[in-house]
């Protein structure tokens, strides 16, 4: 897969993307990864990539034509045309869905946005979708494209160690993850629950089900409200409330 950005500090997405999975990635060429800055576009000789808003109030917007050129360029870069995605916070709410269906695609085009955001007309015309981390406003769009970048490339097929790694992450499947447990078997905090040591995988798989959909309980009751429980997950569920209950005394 490759990824493009289009961001006034290539330095900062190429930097975090040169760690951890999505580096070893690259490394593997499992991952491509383009920058393109909007100012090696800008036509007057101070590279001027934003201006003052017409309407008057504070900060500034974003041109249409160094963006414009700098898209284009990052279209060109390959032969399949990409989807441009605006990184804002009035957008969609990246999901764990949205991630593994962009983590399909051949191609993806990151468009960051700076100081007021970026000319109307410009998104009107050259952007496919606008994505939104959450109800808070960043600085630019860079975060958030080091955020896509990793979400998206570490499902990647080949880039986890563990191809059921991301299978168990938490939203994969609509739920929060159950808790993971390591050595030492006793330690002060606490022992590792028995079930984990059996060897019987069976009772370990029932027993991660059942911890998932209780932490999902606890923690995110609205994605349980949008999920139909088969017989299975609706008696695990209701062992873990009885058992929640019975330890709160």
């Amino acid at each position: 897969m490759r990824i493009d950005v289009v961001t006034l500090f290539p330095e900062f997405v190429q930097q975090s993307a040169a760690l951890g999975v999505i580096g070893r990635a690259q490394t593997r060429g499992l991952l491509e990864l383009g920058t393109w800055n909007p100012r090696d576009y800008a036509s007057d000789a101070y590279r001027r990539v934003d201006e003052r808003p017409y309407g008057g109030g504070p900060g500034m917007v974003m041109l249409i034509e160094p963006l414009r050129a700098a898209l284009a360029a990052a279209q060109a870069a390959a032969a399949t045309p990409a989807p441009v995605v605006y990184l804002s916070p009035q957008g969609s709410r990246l999901t764990q869905a949205r991630v593994a269906q962009f983590a399909q695609m051949p191609r993806l085009l990151l468009l960051c946005g700076r100081y007021e955001g970026v000319d109307e007309r410009l998104l009107e015309h050259a952007v496919d979708e606008e994505i939104s981390l959450g109800d808070f406003v960043l600085s630019g769009g860079e975060l958030a494209a080091a955020v896509v970048l990793d979400a998206v490339g570490r499902l990647l097929p080949g880039v986890l160690n563990h191809s059921e790694s991301a299978a168990q992450d938490s939203f994969a499947d609509g739920l929060l993850d159950c808790p993971h447990y390591t050595r030492p078997e006793r330690d002060a905090l606490g022992d590792v629950p028995q079930v984990l040591l059996s060897g019987d995988h069976a009772a370990i798989r029932r027993w991660r089900l059942k911890q998932a959909l209780g932490r999902t309980w606890l923690r995110r009751p609205d994605l349980l409200a949008e999920r139909v429980l088969d017989a299975e997950q609706r008696q695990l569920l209701d062992e873990f409330r009885r058992e929640r209950l019975a330890a709160l005394g």
